[in-house]
């Protein structure tokens, strides 16, 4: 019997409680920003209204401190960067400095343009700080962030470093795109077979020496579990050092650890920020 692609990917549908889950997200988000009186909102990165930084500064953040991006999630079409504020608290607390960023949504541009835009959001953070980043992203933004630390900066900007993006940190991710030009959500998404493709991380050439964490909630469907443990997999047999882990909670809620200071998974991304920035030192 053939797989259910529609019911596999649709998230909603599998977590009924998902609009309540998103409100909490925006209170939470709020909250944070209410208590972040240093942070630096609204900082454009492009032309569009979208095109956002949010930045929320580690305390003492100087020359020597670990920076790192978080990119929000909604397939590419939904969702605002200011639901996530909170994403930066847990990091913040342990003197991680961190942007929050937003990026158009389909159908009014295409993956490929947002893979753009967080290539130029990671850009500015470059040439406005001069630290290497640590990219984490939720669902499509780990999607996006597997695309970040898969790039080659040189061939984009002979101003930055080849491993501007030594390391990402990716929970709930899509890395191989062909599923969804078989669902519903391909409406927005216009891909195409080929797009798709293109598009897909997993079949990217990693650039040596990167690290990558492939994490994802334990009760999610067996095509998100997938995803996850394909491009560990995949890049593992290159030159790239990769972990999967199935997290506690469902799509939306595995994410919830980032708001917390004392979590596991607060710690495996200032770990990995801690490392990026160390290595340049």
């Amino acid at each position: 019997m053939s797989l259910d692609y529609e019911t596999e990917y649709n998230n909603r549908a599998r977590v009924p409680e998902y609009a309540d889950i998103f409100a909490r997200w925006e209170r939470e988000g709020a909250a944070w920003r209410a208590a972040a009186p240093k942070a630096e909102l609204g900082l454009k990165y492009g032309p569009s209204q979208r095109q956002t930084l949010d930045i929320f500064p580690a305390a003492g953040d100087g020359p020597n401190t670990p920076l790192a991006l978080f990119i929000h999630g909604g397939w590419w079409r939904s969702l605002n960067p200011s639901s996530f504020s909170q994403m930066a608290k847990g990091p913040n607390a342990h003197g991680v400095t961190v942007a929050v960023a937003g990026y158009d949504l389909c159908p009014t541009c295409s993956i490929a343009d947002i893979v753009g835009q967080m290539r130029a959001a990671t850009l500015l953070l470059w040439r406005r700080y001069r630290r290497p980043i640590m990219v984490y992203g939720h669902s499509a933004g780990g999607h996006l962030a597997a695309c970040m630390v898969a790039t080659d900066w040189k061939t984009l900007a002979p101003d930055a470093p080849a491993d501007l993006v030594p390391a990402a940190y990716a929970v709930s991710g899509v890395y191989d795109l062909a599923p969804l030009t078989q669902i519903s959500v391909n409406a927005d998404l216009k891909l195409t077979e080929e797009s798709a493709h293109q598009l897909s991380p997993l079949y990217w050439d990693v650039p040596a020496g990167r690290v990558f964490d492939a994490v994802v909630g334990a009760e999610e469907s067996s095509e998100f579990l997938r995803q996850s443990k394909i491009i560990a997999e995949a890049w593992r047999q290159g030159m790239t050092t990769t972990r999967y882990e199935a997290a506690p909670g469902n799509h939306f809620t595995v994410l919830d650890p980032l708001n917390d200071p004392a979590s596991a998974m607060t710690a495996r991304v200032v770990e990995l920020a801690r490392k990026v920035q160390a290595e340049t030192l």
